[in-house]
């Protein structure tokens, strides 16, 4: 059968709405929280030298940047296609190529020729280094796209904090470009003390943060949902976390070539202005809104809440029907999403939230739903009387219904 049309029929099979398979990615600089599902044996299964897996990556036509171990298909997200009775996976990248805006829309294909962002699970027992993410003028001299993310801390996947539940953001006002200029020169020294000049937030299940390129930001270890523009590109600025040393390469390798060692294109990588915010719990914080009237919401047997809205690159919602409710859920816009909990149907589809999840094993808890079918309405039945149902969706950018 040619590929093309398999695209086509798998679209069709799901009445609009495709199921993923689990995507999972490590990072060898990365202790996993062993909090995303993953059974036991499994985190390590790609080899030591690979590092521990710690994401699991959604809705992504996006290749992860993991070095020449790198592999072939890391980061990329599979459609499972039933194909006469036998279980097919297809790379939900060349579909978005074939079917183009009959899968994420016009409007994102026009202007984008791709779907332009994946969400994640990043899931560390440790902070990350104090780091950032490229502007699109700066990821472009490195032949890549800038990355605005935002971060959403789910109560379902955090039933501890890890070791520091708590994120660096920014650097605090007063600090000079000399002193951060010091610590990017000290970096290759032991701890450079980069976090001295920054100020950290702890971190609530529930709630979120937005994160623009151009923003330095140290993680915290808690369990994070994470949308983000269809880009794997950063810089660490911090040399040494939790006691474990990183490696150099990891700080030059957002510049070109022609610009390592030179300390001034470090710096010019930084949003000076963002990061001295002194209003940085105001303006990048994020507590749930909701979508409409939490009365009128319920009263129709569900509730809706966006959990990262600040940026105009993606968005997302939490979704929660519950017991016993049928419902039937209309968005503008094509959108990824992952199970949190319960169990149910969603149009053809049964859906499920596993507890443990062994490396290769297809799932019901993620799926990507065609414009034209979030626009007709994705109905949704919990068919348990006690356990609500509660998954994340994750949208491209421009959503017509996000209006806060």
């Amino acid at each position: 059968m040619e590929k093309a049309n398999l695209f086509q029929q798998a679209l069709d099979q799901g009445k609009g709405i495709l199921r993923l398979a689990p995507n999972w990615v490590p990072r060898s600089f990365c202790v996993p929280g062993r909090r995303i599902k993953l059974h036991p044996d499994d985190y390590y299964i790609l080899g030591g030298v690979r590092g521990g897996i710690d994401e699991r990556w959604f809705s992504s036509t996006t290749p992860a940047k993991n070095g020449p171990l790198t592999g072939e298909h890391e980061g990329l997200s599979f459609i499972v296609f039933n194909n006469g009775g036998k279980e097919e996976l297809l790379l939900l990248k060349d579909a978005v190529d074939e079917l183009k805006g009959a899968l994420i829309g016009d409007r994102i294909w026009n202007e984008y020729q791709s779907w332009p962002m994946y969400s994640k699970f990043f899931d560390n027992m440790g902070p990350l280094p104090h780091h950032i993410h490229h502007n699109d003028e700066k990821a472009a001299l490195i032949g890549q796209k800038g990355k605005p993310e935002a971060y959403y801390f789910p109560p379902q996947v955090n039933n501890h904090g890890g070791d520091f539940p708590y994120t660096f953001f920014g650097i605090a006002p007063g600090t000079t470009k000399e002193q951060i200029k010091e610590c990017l020169q000290n970096f290759t020294k032991g701890d450079n003390k980069i976090t001295n000049y920054s100020q950290a937030f702890r971190l609530e299940p529930g709630t979120g943060w937005d994160v623009p390129p151009g923003m330095l930001h140290a993680p915290g270890s808690m369990c994070t949902y994470e949308p983000q523009k269809a880009s794997d590109v950063f810089a660490m600025y911090q040399s040494l976390v939790n006691e474990a040393i990183i490696p150099e390469e990891l700080l030059w390798q957002g510049v070109p070539e022609k610009d390592k060692g030179n300390f001034d294109a470090l710096m010019d990588i930084i949003d000076w202005d963002l990061n001295t915010n002194p209003d940085i719990l105001e303006t990048r914080f994020m507590a749930p809104k909701s979508v409409r009237t939490v009365e009128e919401m319920e009263a129709e047997g569900y509730s809706e809440k966006w959990v990262c809205y600040r940026s105009d690159a993606f968005s997302a919602k939490e979704l929660t029907v519950l017991p016993g409710a049928t419902v039937t859920i209309k968005d503008s816009a094509a959108y990824g999403l992952i199970m949190m909990q319960g169990h149910g149907t969603m149009g053809v589809w049964n859906i499920e939230t596993p507890a443990l999840i062994r490396y290769g094993q297809l799932t019901n808890d993620e799926f990507f739903v065609s414009e034209t079918a979030a626009k007709e309405g994705v109905k949704i039945t919990n068919q348990s009387s006690a356990d609500p149902i509660v998954m994340l969706k994750h949208f491209g950018p421009g959503n017509p219904d996000l209006s806060l």
